[in-house]
C-alpha cells in the first residue's frame, strides 16, 4: 500500500488528550522511523476550544517527553471520518458521540485504550500537570500497543 495509514485521536475538546494521545503517537513514529508511513492527527467531538492551542499543561508534558508538536484545536469533521483509517478516542463518551454523527466510521473508531486490555483515559483538565503527565504515559503504552499490533509485533509471529 502506498498511502500511510491515516490515524485521529479523539477527545472531547481536543486540548488536553487526543494531543497527548497524538504528540505520543508521534513520537512512536519518529523513533522507529516511520514516519513517512502514518498520517496522524487529532480532533475533538465538541467545538468549545477550536483555534486554541492545547492546554499549557499538556504542551509541558508534551516538550519534557520529547513529543511536542504545533497544535491548534479542532473539531471532528465528516471528512475526517471518512479520511482516517482508525479513529481512536479517549473514552465511551467520545465513542458513541463518534458513532452517532458519523455511523459510516462506526468499524474505524476504537476506544484507545483498548489496545491495553480496555478501560477510559480521564479527563486530566481539571487536574494539574502530574495529572496530565500521568495521562500521557497511559496514551503512550497505549499508542505503543496500537502500533505493534498494526506493525504485526504483537505476539508471536508465524513462520513458514
Amino acid at each position: 500500500m502506498d498511502r500511510p495509514v491515516r490515524v485521529l485521536f479523539v477527545c472531547l475538546g481536543n486540548i488536553c488528550r487526543s494531543p497527548l494521545a497524538e504528540g505520543a503517537f508521534r513520537k512512536l513514529i519518529r523513533e522507529r522511523g516511520l514516519e513517512a508511513r502514518f498520517e496522524v492527527d487529532s480532533a475533538g467531538t465538541g467545538a468549545w476550544h477550536a483555534g486554541e492551542p492545547m492546554d499549557p499543561r499538556a504542551r509541558k508534558v508534551l516538550e519534557r517527553e520529547g513529543a511536542y508538536f504545533p497544535h491548534v484545536a479542532r473539531q471532528m469533521t465528516r471528512e475526517d471520518a471518512l479520511h482516517y483509517d482508525h479513529i481512536l478516542v479517549m473514552d465511551r463518551e467520545n465513542l458513541v458521540e463518534v458513532q452517532r454523527r458519523f455511523p459510516e466510521a462506526r468499524e474505524k473508531v476504537h476506544l484507545l485504550l483498548d489496545y491495553l486490555g480496555g478501560g477510559e483515559v480521564p479527563d486530566p483538565y481539571y487536574g494539574d500537570l502530574e495529572d496530565c503527565q500521568e495521562v500521557y504515559w497511559m496514551v503512550e503504552a497505549a499508542a505503543r500497543a496500537f502500533l505493534d499490533r498494526l506493525l504485526g509485533e504483537d505476539g508471536p509471529q508465524e513462520t513458514s
